[in-house]
């Protein structure tokens, strides 16, 4: 038990807040811990063959702690699509804080995307599989992400259209359709049947980007 005699409340009030903080460090440390141990497992043996015991194992912690910060096994794997899925929003949003033209910043954060999704992927090993065989559950940890990503996208398209390079009637809604376009065309690039020449590829999309929300004084 702690004895504040001696000291005064504002001192005694910094030493309880930097408890807190160091309680809040070494769970977020034990949690961070489990999450980055689950993703292996997961990758290694895949969703179905990976136990909350086994997490528990490989991380050299109890049962019983692992229970306290996550209810489920399924509760696991959200937490490490979340995870994955930040790193991702935060790449895509290094991209939009660039100096660059609006319209070059659309392009990378197109290709930011499919190949961060792509890296996700093939870096779990026996995840693919179970990112393919069930892209629902997937999805179900997107929604934030999803809602994350339009914003970025409607915050660059607001810059083109303050800046007069970008001819856009409705950015909310080309905000939706590059968001859902790049939903769809996830699965086929990852596998590589989109496309086999990649410079091809750009050519592509910077056509398509310049085509559909207008191109001004861009050299």
């Amino acid at each position: 038990m702690c004895n504040f005699a001696g000291i005064s409340a504002i001192e005694a009030l910094r030493f309880l807040k930097n408890i807190k903080k160091r309680d809040t460090m070494a769970i977020s440390k034990t949690r961070n811990l489990f999450v980055d141990v689950a993703r292996q497992l997961f990758a290694k043996k895949g969703f179905e063959n990976t136990t909350m015991n086994d997490i528990a194992v490989a991380a050299n912690k109890g049962r019983r702690t692992l229970y306290t910060y996550f209810k489920s096994k399924e509760d696991v794997y959200y937490t490490v699509i979340e995870t994955e899925l930040q790193h991702l929003f935060d790449r895509m949003n290094e991209v939009a804080q660039k100096d660059i033209h609006p319209e070059e910043k659309i392009v990378q954060l197109i290709f930011t995307h499919l190949e961060a999704v792509k890296e996700i992927v093939w870096r779990n090993g026996n995840l693919r599989a179970e990112f393919f065989r069930n892209i629902w559950r997937v999805e179900q940890v997107r929604k934030i992400f999803d809602r994350s990503e339009m914003a970025i996208f409607r915050r660059v398209l607001n810059e083109g259209v303050d800046k007069g390079q970008f001819d856009i009637k409705n950015v909310r809604l080309t905000a939706e359709i590059a968001q859902y376009f790049l939903k769809g065309c996830e699965t086929p690039y990852i596998q590589g049947h989109l496309v086999t020449n990649v410079e091809e590829l750009h050519y592509f999309v910077h056509h398509l980007v310049k085509r559909s929300i207008g191109h001004y004084n861009y050299n």
